[in-house]
């Protein structure tokens, strides 16, 4: 197994760690786990609280001692400078971004600004604030997506470190850009950098304009299930927890100016899981089986929608370690249950392209 030949960051107290985009649906997962994982560390939160994000999906951390919340956007250089400064930040781990493919597309400009220039200012900020001569002791994680390396078409193989980008949206274009500066702080500058580019992620705590949630939140109105197309597009799933691990791993083990792929083996054709979801869903709401499927409604495809998305995680797997734990009826029963749960779900708010009924 190949590890990071410097420990510095597995071995330090009085260590503080950034996350951004806490309060979203990653990063709320990727708070907890280091606020009880590792009471040693400070963990501070940084998160807009955008339309996607919620301060009270940590709950249950918020009062911990080594957790600190600010809200704050990560473009804006002076607030970054400030939080650098007095909290003096030895890693970030930057999950904060627009993430919606059909919102990128109707506002290209939002995705612009927070995904590359919020990169960026993070980047520039911790190049001011961190010594070279320390760079041993901090790291700058950028949690991205396999959407930049483009589409694969049937029977191709799966999405591999060494893939060319190939960015389709602007969503994944915004993304792209932002990886590229964060390789290149790491070639010009020396500062130290990892990338992890993740499948689709499923679990609790997912804003409903996402495919699983709109499904269950339809099903629970009896509202029409939305299928691009003929549905016949593809996805890896990833269970959110299996994700929150990974980071863990990368974060402490995982080598300086490497990429990791994180991937759950799990590919389904869209209308398959929708499939399954309403077989999930109608048995936990006591609905005879099958009740829903007369809700799936096909319509005008997304444009420029990536056929399909693979990820080969056997670098993560073989160098560090890391194995996906959760099944994915297992995941879905637990997301659909969380879902059930909430008081009031939300219809969808995301701006789509104008679509009809096929």
């Amino acid at each position: 197994m190949k590890v990071n030949k410097n420990n510095a960051l597995q071995s330090q107290g009085n260590f503080t760690v950034l996350i951004t985009g806490g309060c979203g649906f990653i990063g709320s997962h990727v708070v907890r786990r280091f606020v009880k994982h590792y009471p040693q560390y400070r963990i501070i939160n940084i998160d807009k609280l955008t339309y996607a994000a919620n301060p009270d999906y940590l709950k249950d951390i918020e009062n911990q001692p080594n957790y600190t919340f600010i809200r704050a956007d990560v473009c804006d250089h002076p607030a970054m400078e400030d939080i650098f400064r007095q909290y003096n930040i030895d890693a970030v781990i930057h999950l904060a971004a627009e993430s919606h493919v059909d919102r990128s597309i109707t506002d290209p400009f939002a995705f612009a600004r927070s995904n590359v220039i919020g990169t960026l200012t993070l980047l520039q900020t911790a190049k001011t604030h961190w010594k070279k001569e320390d760079y041993p002791r901090h790291l700058f994680y950028q949690i991205s997506t396999d959407e930049v390396y483009g589409e694969l078409h049937f029977g191709e193989e799966p999405f591999r470190e060494t893939t060319p980008y190939d960015p389709r949206s602007p969503y994944s274009a915004s993304k792209a850009s932002a990886d590229h500066f964060v390789r290149a702080f790491y070639h010009t500058y020396g500062l130290p950098v990892r990338i992890s580019n993740c499948s689709n992620n499923y679990g609790p705590c997912q804003y409903p304009e996402k495919l699983i949630p709109v499904i269950i939140n339809n099903i629970v109105k009896r509202k029409p299930l939305p299928v691009y197309g003929k549905g016949e597009n593809i996805r890896d799933w990833l269970y959110v927890e299996d994700h929150a691990r990974a980071i863990d791993l990368i974060f402490h083990k995982g080598r300086d100016g490497e990429t990791y792929n994180v991937g759950g083996n799990n590919e389904w054709q869209n209308i398959e899981l929708v499939r399954l979801l309403i077989e999930i869903t109608d048995s936990l709401l006591g609905r005879p089986a099958g009740d829903s499927l007369p809700l799936i409604s096909f319509v005008t495809d997304r444009p420029g929608h990536d056929l399909r998305y693979a990820i080969d995680a056997g670098k993560i797997k073989n160098e560090l370690g890391w194995q996906q734990l959760m099944t994915f009826r297992q995941g879905l029963e637990i997301t659909v249950a969380w879902y059930l749960k909430q008081e009031n779900l939300q219809d969808t708010a995301a701006p789509t392209p104008k679509t009809k009924t096929v």
